[in-house]
């Protein structure tokens, strides 16, 4: 008996599936181990001050600012997988000269500074990409689960990689440590070697700025998909805070070791993987557009438990809080990203995601830059409480939004 055509392209699309998860997989569990490891170079080896380390942190995702509306048209006019594979081998180069300028003697704070840009423009050109390639690969019905899937395996990689890095950098050493990225991306592009090619649409030939705006237009005259960003933009505003203080607030307040905050930030991780978990079937219960609120209010409100931490003894209140606020953002997330995927037209979706990406991670940086300057004036745990305050100012964005009368996002369309 033979297998038929269908059966046989499913099968195949399932394989290429799994192929393109793994290596997002590996690059992520390695970018995962350098969340802890970075920062914790500059605190340890180069002895960095709290603005310094907070400034490390905004030039890692600085590149959304720099390059997130133009690489959504640099994605349509690049075959994808060529494009993911080579920014993979330039986060390999980046990453790995890090432990070459430690071992010379040549480390310095500019050096980790230039190492963290570069790798965050690679990275901008990798996830739009990413994202692109996706619905390429599996079915709109399908979309919705395989990004719960995904988000549950960044959750994973979130969760176990900074409790492995703590305890590595304990072992070898925090730069060290950094040699672990750089494979994983080297095994992710190797990976990312073997799919399909998938060629972009071919745009028309207007200039890029008029491409840009167009995808722009799309997303702020959305009725659902501009609330979507402005929540976005919050939560992520006040996650790189949060990010940003983590590991300096634990060293230095609440005197914790590299394997203690390596689990603490493992927190973040589990939150991610229950976040996920649960999203598709929460969606389902009460709809997508009920589910970012319901889960936004209770993630804010638990954020204010994080600063209660002050010793050791009471860590338990910064893992709860941590892990709460990131169940809420994954719920939060896969649900635009899946709404976006399905109501974006195939020749915008580039350009929709680069757009949602530039305007909402580009709060990233300035919210690791601003925690830092708030930590240097007022001290890093008035900074803490702001910080986690600020929180419940996502799931209010969307209350006061069309998406407060629905019960899904896709109901509103264009």
């Amino acid at each position: 008996m033979t297998n038929s055509p269908t059966a046989t392209a499913t099968a195949t699309d399932s394989r290429t599936f799994w192929r393109f998860w793994s290596a997002s997989t590996v690059s992520r569990t390695g970018s995962n181990i350098t969340a802890v490891a970075l920062p914790l170079v500059a605190v340890s080896s180069l002895h960095a001050t709290t603005l310094q380390v907070t400034l490390l942190a905004a030039a890692s995702q600085a590149a959304w600012l720099l390059l997130g509306l133009p690489a959504g048209v640099i994605v349509q006019k690049v075959p994808l997988r060529a494009l993911q594979v080579t920014m993979d081998l330039v986060r390999v180069v980046a990453m790995g000269s890090i432990p070459v300028a430690w071992w010379l003697d040549r480390l310095t704070f500019g050096h980790l500074l230039l190492t963290a840009l570069i790798t965050g423009l690679a990275t901008v050109l990798f996830d739009i990409a990413n994202s692109t390639f996706l619905p390429a690969l599996v079915s709109k019905d399908e979309l919705t689960a395989r990004n719960s899937l995904i988000s549950a395996t960044e959750a994973v990689t979130q969760t176990g990689a900074p409790s492995v890095s703590g305890l590595l950098i304990k072992i070898v050493g925090a730069v060290d440590v950094l040699v672990i990225d750089s494979v994983s991306y080297l095994m992710s592009a190797v990976t990312l070697w073997t799919l399909p090619e998938r060629r972009p649409r071919p745009l028309p030939q207007v200039p890029v700025r008029a491409l840009i705006r167009e995808g722009c237009a799309f997303v702020m005259r959305h009725p659902v998909m501009r609330p979507c960003v402005i929540w976005a933009t919050v939560s992520n505003f006040f996650t790189a805070a949060l990010m940003a203080l983590t590991p300096l607030y634990l060293v230095r307040e609440v005197g914790a070791s590299p394997t203690v905050v390596g689990l603490v930030i493992a927190a973040d991780g589990a939150g991610s993987l229950i976040g996920s978990m649960v999203a598709t079937r929460l969606s389902a219960w009460v709809g997508t557009a009920r589910a970012m609120i319901v889960s936004g209010a209770l993630g804010g409100a638990t954020a204010l438990v994080i600063p209660m931490t002050t010793t050791l003894g009471n860590i338990g209140y910064f893992i709860v809080g941590n892990a709460t606020v990131a169940m809420a953002v994954v719920i939060g997330s896969i649900v635009t990203r899946t709404h976006r995927q399905v109501e974006s037209p195939p020749e915008l979706l580039s350009r929709v995601m680069a757009t949602v990406r530039f305007i909402s991670w580009g709060a990233l940086p300035v919210g690791a830059f601003l925690s830092g300057v708030l930590a240097d004036s007022l001290g890093l745990r008035t900074a803490l409480w702001m910080v986690c305050a600020g929180f419940l100012l996502a799931p209010a964005v969307l209350m006061m939004s069309t998406v407060r009368k629905l019960r899904d996002l896709s109901e509103v369309r264009v």
